[in-house]
């Protein structure tokens, strides 16, 4: 580490030679694969663009220059050259350096990046004010892999790039994947495209020498280029969509020759208009385990280094994943019911959809990051007549709100929602937390909301879910192992609506939904308290309420979403509603303030709903 060891910010890195850097990105590709082997974290994606993160900070002179990293997987090379050597081993724990590029933790971090598709967007956004704030010595890059620009946002961004007046720089880091492999009309269109280098470095010489001889005024340059464009079309037999809306195109080229890659970033550097830099990458690239499965490395937990081996939990009687659940059982009721079918937004691995897509292709459909589009997708096909599964972590279907309310709820399409990664995710932190979903989908109209709080209870509402006339379905579970060492059970349906009590107790019941409630029977174990689990926030179940009103003087609700809006607000609404007045006490995720990073143990107990929390709530 004899040059990484010298570097604290990107000041010091531009103090180097060009032939340095490609031992400096060595040592930086190792110091990323020591770390993460103990501390896990994304690991691919971030190899992928060691030599891309080198040379933006080389060249540009950042953070008075602005890189807007998209999603943030990649950036942790980033991170370490941006004076958090030190602190990355704090990376992703409670109370250390955040999981995704965050300005609050570095001004050299110019955006938030949880979710996918937004750097162009943002760029644009960064690009306009510098303009109209007279800082016309800024440059702008956005980051965006070629899985986040299938997103929608991605599309709009380009679109109003094309438009309106901008000098930014777009780099398509290409590596044919987002956590799987990429897919659709755009990956197929990347794989194609090819531009002479020659051809590009001819055409910005030329373009060079009429700016200097002031020949290429704004007008003159646009029109320049549409003639440049056309003639490249004729010549390649192909149309570049990036010329076609104005948007100079330069590529592919190859994104792990630093030498290069700096040579190409200065000529392009004070280049007016926009452009996009086209590179071809590969994540994992630099450690043989993730090159060769880049899908399992993409976040592949503690392994060790030198040999790749994966250090992995793999006890039989440990309790099966709650995705892993879901893809099984998906597949049993697909292979009952032929209208079946599976959608997913470039996560069929995650959520486990792949099961059933080895088993039925025909019959799953990975749609990319394309959250919106997946659901209006879905409801086109339960219009007629078939019942899609569409499965979405909860954090990332809060992008397809509106279309969850027009284009299925609106029409009682028979669409099952299943939301992985309800509530607390743990390491991912804020943008990863799926905390509104309850509260932000209960006022919809002819929605069905439930949460399974074990294993079986997600098996049986998944075969509820798809039995005739049950319209728009919900069902949120969380991230990670279940509770039951035997999950399999038979399916049978649970009555839409009703509840059930697991407890008797006096004075006091606790009202919970989803598998938080395993925590408060922890929690009660030996206190005479009663016990109900609702399953279902919407219906809720009247009867429930009304014996729990009739019984109680107090009421403890605990929900893993924000408490405002969700299951603690619809029974205070019920009880004032039908004129009853007990003591409610509401135990949920904060409603103010976004929960931090860390495992889901250590956040459970920082906001009060792990046993010990909901215990001392009850007995205060």
């Amino acid at each position: 580490m004899d040059l990484l060891n010298h570097i604290t910010y990107p000041d010091d890195l531009r103090k180097l030679k060009v032939e340095q850097l490609p031992l400096l990105c060595k040592e930086l590709r190792n110091d990323i694969v020591k770390e993460l082997s103990v501390n896990p974290g994304h690991l691919a994606s971030s190899l992928g663009v060691v030599e891309l993160t080198v040379a933006l900070h080389y060249v540009f002179n950042t953070p008075e220059d602005r890189i807007v990293w998209d999603v943030g997987h990649q950036a942790y090379g980033h991170k370490i050259l941006t004076g958090r050597r030190e602190k990355f081993c704090t990376n992703r724990k409670l109370g250390g350096i955040k999981p995704f590029p965050s300005p609050e933790e570095s001004p050299y971090d110019t955006f938030a990046c949880g979710h996918a598709s937004n750097s162009i967007s943002a760029a644009l956004g960064m690009a306009v004010a510098a303009k109209k704030t007279g800082n016309t010595n800024r440059h702008v890059v956005a980051v965006i892999g070629d899985g986040a620009l299938s997103g929608g946002l991605a599309f709009e961004g380009l679109n109003n790039v094309s438009s309106s007046p901008n000098d930014m720089l777009i780099i398509l880091n290409d590596n044919n994947m987002s956590i799987d492999q990429s897919v659709g009309g755009m990956k197929q269109y990347l794989l194609n495209l090819s531009t002479n280098e020659t051809y590009n470095a001819l055409r910005f010489k030329i373009s060079s020498k009429l700016h200097q001889w002031g020949l290429l005024p704004e007008d003159r340059r646009k029109g320049l280029i549409r003639l440049s464009n056309a003639m490249k079309s004729a010549i390649s037999h192909q149309q570049n969509i990036f010329d076609g809306m104005n948007i100079r195109y330069f590529g592919p080229f190859d994104g792990h020759n630093v030498g290069e890659l700096v040579r190409i970033l200065k000529q392009m550097k004070d280049m007016k208009g926009p452009k996009l830099l086209h590179l071809h990458t590969q994540k994992g690239h630099g450690y043989a385990p993730a090159e060769q499965d880049v899908t399992t490395w993409h976040a592949p937990g503690k392994f060790d280094p030198a040999t790749g081996e994966r250090l992995v939990d793999q006890s039989p009687d440990k309790p099966q994943r709650y995705q892993d659940v879901f893809g099984h059982t998906l597949l049993e009721l697909a292979e009952q019911n032929p209208k079946i079918v599976g959608v997913t937004p470039a996560m069929p691995t995650g959520c486990s959809m792949n099961i059933m897509m080895q088993a039925m292709p025909d019959r799953t459909f990975d749609v990319g990051i394309a959250e919106g589009h997946a659901v209006t997708f879905s409801g086109g096909m339960a219009k007629d007549g078939l019942i899609p599964f569409c499965n979405i972590y909860s954090a990332f279907a809060q992008r397809a709100f509106d279309n969850i309310i027009h284009d299925v709820a609106l029409l009682k399409l028979h669409v099952v929602f299943c939301f992985d990664r309800a509530g607390l995710v743990g390491e991912d932190g804020p943008t990863h937390h799926g905390a509104f979903d309850l509260a932000a989908l209960r006022p919809i109209p002819h929605l069905t909301i439930a949460s399974p709080m074990d294993e079986h209870e997600l098996r049986r509402l998944m075969y509820t879910a798809q039995l005739p006339d049950k319209g728009p379905f919900v069902i949120r579970y969380p991230r990670g192992g279940g509770v039951l060492h035997n999950w399999r059970c038979p399916l049978e349906e649970i009555a839409v609506g009703t509840g059930r009590k697991l407890k008797d107790g006096h004075h006091t019941a606790v009202l919970s939904i989803g598998p938080i409630g395993n925590h408060v029977t922890k929690a009660i174990e030996d206190l005479d308290v009663a016990h109900y689990d609702m399953r279902f926030l919407k219906p809720i179940d009247e009867n429930i309420l009304a014996e729990v009103a009739e019984h109680f003087d107090r009421i403890v609700t605990v929900e893993d979403g924000v408490k405002d809006g969700g299951l603690g607000s619809a029974v205070v609404e019920w009880m004032a509603d039908h004129h009853y007045h007990p003591e409610v006490i509401r135990r949920g995720l904060p409603s103010d303030h976004f929960v931090e990073h860390g495992t889901v143990a250590q956040l459970d107990h920082l906001v009060g709903l792990d046993a010990e929390g909901i215990r001392k709530a009850i007995i205060s």
